[in-house]
């Protein structure tokens, strides 16, 4: 039998509203995967761990946030090579907290309207956005 050199990886992202607008960070120029690209807060699930626990942790770790898990907003699955596929489970998360800490991954960081999400998400991200209804979210500015 051989070995199957495909990858999965199963991630976890937090659309996260603070009055009236959602987080987005910036990756590290230096990542090997969508370096300097703005993305919601969030990452790898490690093994035996629960999908709203992992969310927590990660935005815990990137941002410095405490969040509350809402509920599942959408997933989505896509390559980033041709043996290396993600799915990205994507919840609504909640902050009472606006002061970030960004860790080593990301180099910047802003709470955006709904005009700045259009202008910073790549365009595949944006079009989840759309897709999924996340900009029509109760209560986004």
């Amino acid at each position: 039998m051989t070995k199957n050199n495909r990858n999965i990886i199963v991630a976890v992202k937090g659309v996260i509203i603070n009055e009236g607008k959602i987080l987005l960070v910036q990756r590290a120029s230096a990542d090997a995967v969508g370096g300097g690209t703005w993305e919601c807060a969030g990452g790898k699930i490690e093994f035996g761990e629960g999908l709203e626990a992992a969310l927590v942790r990660e935005i815990k770790e990137e941002t410095g946030l405490t969040v509350t898990v809402d509920n599942l907003l959408y997933a989505a699955s896509f390559l980033t090579d041709p043996a290396r596929q993600v799915i990205i489970i994507t919840y609504l998360c909640r902050s009472g907290e606006q002061v970030i800490r960004l860790s080593e991954e990301h180099t910047d960081y802003r709470w955006c309207t709904k005009d700045l999400i259009h202008r910073l998400l790549p365009p595949q991200i944006f079009a989840e956005f759309v897709k999924y209804h996340i900009l029509e979210l109760e209560g986004l500015q």
